[in-house]
């Protein structure tokens, strides 16, 4: 990854986690501020960027918050092959480590994300006070046929499009294709248009996408979310469009004992990011936040 193709002034830090490899990890909020923190989980194709509204909206009301960059995504240094749920979850926890960031966290994810929150949370129960799932995959929805389906047209679409951007086509439409499709703003929109025109951010996201059957299988190997655990959905959309995904995309919520379900009827599956709805997100998270601290 060319210095000279790299947005100027990245945001973050970059945080060595051993065997030669640094990830990118951007904190905001006060460092000594009370509660669980939010950690945030990009989408397929998405990296820290895509939660930078979200971040600024946090540190605005006192809430800490942390995005970062999956191996080979963004501006993290590539990781080893397969890139399925237990690696990305062995990155994030030597992230973390190295960070010194202990947590607890409220685990905040967006779409396919939702895979590695629950894996996550699974494999570190002490360090989970909740979640927030902003149109995000369950192990459990990625059984229907119709998702499955899906996920392979999706599978051969990445490939293709990470063929496209390794080979220079995709720079010249960065704007035009991407333009507003999340609502990002200043630094973090530059660096969501060289994402979409990066060869290497593009492959290595292609690689993940290709893994989710391992990853999903991963998850439920990993056992059931905490009922006590205050769980969010957030869904984009009007509650009658697509019900039989949001059916199932419910059901983490619907089994926990302190559980919300939100539509944001104005909103798509980017945008529920961007400077239009991240208010929504936000309010999620923050109900999650005082449900776990007036449990714990």
């Amino acid at each position: 990854m060319s210095a000279a193709t790299e947005p100027p002034h990245p945001r973050g830090e970059m945080i060595d986690i051993g065997a030669g490899r640094r990830l990118r990890l951007v904190r905001a909020g006060p460092g000594d501020g009370e509660g669980p923190i939010a950690l945030l989980e990009a989408g397929s194709f998405g990296f820290s960027a895509d939660w930078a509204v979200v971040q600024d909206r946090l540190a605005a009301r006192g809430v800490r918050s942390l995005a970062y960059d999956r191996a080979g995504l963004g501006y993290s240094q590539p990781g080893p092959s397969p890139r399925d749920g237990l690696a990305i979850a062995d990155d994030l926890e030597a992230l973390l480590a190295a960070a010194a960031e202990a947590g607890p966290f409220i685990l905040c994810a967006h779409s396919m994300g939702g895979l590695h929150v629950h894996l996550f949370a699974a494999r570190n129960p002490r360090a989970t006070a909740g979640l927030v799932l902003v149109d995000a995959a369950t192990p459990g929805s990625m059984e229907s046929r119709r998702v499955s389906a899906a996920v392979d047209h999706f599978g051969h679409a990445t490939r293709l499009a990470a063929w496209g951007a390794q080979a220079g086509f995709f720079g010249p439409f960065a704007d035009t294709f991407l333009g507003e499709a999340i609502g990002l703003e200043g630094p973090a929109a530059l660096e969501k248009r060289w994402a979409f025109a990066s060869g290497r951010h593009n492959r290595w996201a292609a690689e993940e996408v290709g893994e989710w059957p391992a990853t999903a299988r991963q998850a439920r190997g990993a056992g059931e979310l905490d009922p006590n655990w205050p769980v969010a959905v957030l869904l984009a959309g009007p509650p009658d469009e697509r019900a039989w995904l949001k059916a199932l995309l419910t059901a983490p919520a619907l089994a926990s004992r302190k559980g919300l379900v939100e539509h944001a009827p104005a909103a798509d599956h980017a945008n529920l990011l961007g400077v239009r709805h991240a208010g929504t997100v936000v309010g999620a998270i923050a109900w999650v936040r005082a449900a776990a601290m007036e449990g714990g």
